[in-house]
């Protein structure tokens, strides 16, 4: 294979959630990807239908990380797919639900982001942070991932200022109601309906990181927001 041939790489995390999985099997028609999760019966059923190379990691587990990117010769995307989103309140929330949100949304894609910011900038590589609505509006009972969100696109706005001398594209994909597992617990708990036919599908999330990726090389997309077709109020 020459040079010229070589299929460029990506990385996702979160690959077998509902969205890091649909994104996973995008990219991997151009791409050799790393689908990056924690169930090994998830990640084998999605490496057999993609090709894509699993690696069973908890992302919050800084050393187990940094000795599988140290393997890394080249990325040219990484997608911050993994996320949690457990109900609370002010009044319900303690340290340690605070901390377990913060350590997943959002300590872990800046220490995965800062492992593999060399290959980055090597590659004028393109990083995707899956955000959501909840990063620019209160979503009320998400007391904690509203507050993770604002704190991700935060992070994302300093990368991507930081990083502009290397012409490393930064960006924050916003989805809205989705139609995925974490949507559907969410709901539950809250005790509101799950009407799948009115969210987004993942699918079409997995095709706006595509249009991110595929990017003419001029331009920088920052934030994009992809919402309902019917707006739905309470989120």
């Amino acid at each position: 294979m020459t040079a010229s041939s070589v299929r460029p790489q990506a990385l996702v995390t979160g690959a077998t959630g509902g969205m890091g999985g649909a994104i996973v099997r995008e990219l991997a028609r151009t791409h050799d990807v790393i689908a990056v999760g924690r169930s090994a019966d998830a990640l084998s059923e999605l490496a057999a239908q993609t090709g894509a190379t699993p690696w069973i990691l908890d992302i919050t587990d800084a050393e187990g990380l940094a000795a599988r990117t140290a393997e890394l010769t080249r990325l040219d995307v990484l997608v911050h797919g993994a996320a949690i989103a457990a109900v609370h309140t002010t009044e319900t929330a303690t340290p340690e639900d605070w901390e377990r949100q913060f350590a997943i949304n959002v300590f872990a894609p800046a220490e995965l982001t800062r492992q593999v910011l060399p290959l980055l900038r090597e590659s004028q590589g393109t990083v995707v942070f899956i955000g959501s609505g909840a990063g620019t509006r209160p979503v009320p009972g998400h007391a904690i991932y509203t507050a993770s969100k604002h704190a991700l696109r935060g992070f994302a706005d300093v990368l991507r200022i930081d990083e502009q001398r290397h012409r490393v594209r930064v960006v924050t994909l916003a989805p809205g109601q989705t139609d995925t597992g974490m949507l559907r617990t969410q709901s539950a708990e809250m005790g509101t309906p799950y009407e799948p036919e009115r969210y987004i599908k993942p699918s079409s999330v997995a095709a706006t990181v595509r249009f991110l990726v595929d990017a003419f090389p001029d331009v920088h997309l920052t934030d994009i927001a992809v919402r309902p077709r019917v707006e739905i109020a309470r989120l």
